[in-house]
């Protein structure tokens, strides 16, 4: 029995606000008869993308050929997005089937701290993998020094500690909000939809968050943007095509999943506030939340040799 559980208002109340104890989701409510299609496109997407990123982290696990820095930090990658989609996706499907779309307040702020923490700790371990090219391709001597597995677990601990600092700052700040409406016009609890919830002006935390994205976007891509610059010029003083080949190769799919990842995300939190419609706010998000985890199984699958030699290992089938 599916049971749908109305807006309820605390009889207490702080200062002149009635205190909210529970938040609804409009979510995908004006596609009306499209939510069916919806949840089927979205089901299969998210599938995909567990699929994808559980296979990537066992083959990089089982086989030692892709037991180097580079695999290390894809299969936190593929672990990190995988927590990342668990966050929002189930809720996302439920409540396209018309099943509880109401969260409580701890609830969403529980929702938000994990989505922010695992989001930013991607766009970190992207940083890092970033790194992790440039010092093979433009420092390849000194790469199994510089390189190390100190350094690799160094550089994870320090993704993952900034996600933590941050979706700390960002959730304390919001929740310390009074809330006087319920209804999210989104599909999961993202900060701007739930800071529209509030009673008070919230300039202040509109500039914490335009801050933040800033520091955890556009300072990671230009370090990836330096990276790639340098490791262009290296690669374009190397004498054979073939050589050049192999190193761009070697590159490719980081720099497509780092151009997608942070193209979305620079566009859904460093955009003017309400530039765009809900529903183009919500195409926004599916692209990051959906989309940008399943791109990176695929493109690091179909587009990486050493990936589909292991996977042909795995299954028992000679190499090419």
């Amino acid at each position: 029995v599916l049971l749908h559980f109305r807006f309820r208002e605390h009889p207490m109340e702080r200062g002149n606000h009635t205190l909210i104890t529970e938040f609804v989701f409009q979510g995908f409510s004006s596609f009306g008869e499209h939510q069916l299609t919806l949840f089927v496109v979205f089901l299969a997407l998210y599938t995909l993308t567990l699929a994808g990123n559980v296979v990537i982290v066992t083959i990089i696990s089982v086989d030692r050929h892709l037991h180097t820095p580079m695999y290390f930090f894809l299969s936190m990658l593929s672990s990190s997005e995988t927590v990342y989609t668990l966050v929002t996706l189930p809720r996302m499907l439920s409540s396209l089937v018309g099943m509880n779309q109401s969260i409580s307040q701890a609830g969403c702020a529980t929702q938000m701290f994990f989505f922010v923490t695992f989001g930013i700790t991607n766009c970190f371990l992207l940083t890092a993998m970033g790194y992790d090219r440039y010092v093979a391709i433009c420092n390849p001597l000194r790469y199994s020094v510089i390189m190390n597995k100190r350094e690799c677990v160094q550089l994870v601990g320090g993704a993952c500690s900034i996600g933590l600092i941050v979706a700390m700052t960002q959730v304390t700040s919001v929740f310390r909000l009074p809330f006087c409406a319920t209804k999210v016009a989104h599909f999961f609890c993202d900060i701007r939809p739930v800071m529209k919830l509030s009673c008070i002006d919230t300039s202040v935390n509109e500039i914490l968050t335009v801050i933040i994205s800033v520091l955890v976007l556009v300072v990671p891509m230009g370090l990836v943007f330096i990276s790639y610059v340098l490791i262009i010029s290296t690669i374009l003083k190397i004498p054979s095509a073939q050589g050049r080949k192999k190193a761009f190769a070697t590159c490719a799919s980081h720099l497509t999943v780092v151009i997608v990842h942070y193209g979305c995300a620079s566009i859904a939190y460093l955009k003017p506030k309400s530039e765009n419609t809900r529903d183009q706010d919500q195409l926004i998000s599916v692209t990051y939340t959906v989309i940008t985890p399943l791109l990176n199984p695929v493109v690091y699958t179909l587009r990486n040799k050493e990936v589909k030699d292991a996977l042909l290992r795995a299954t028992g089938r000679k190499l090419p």
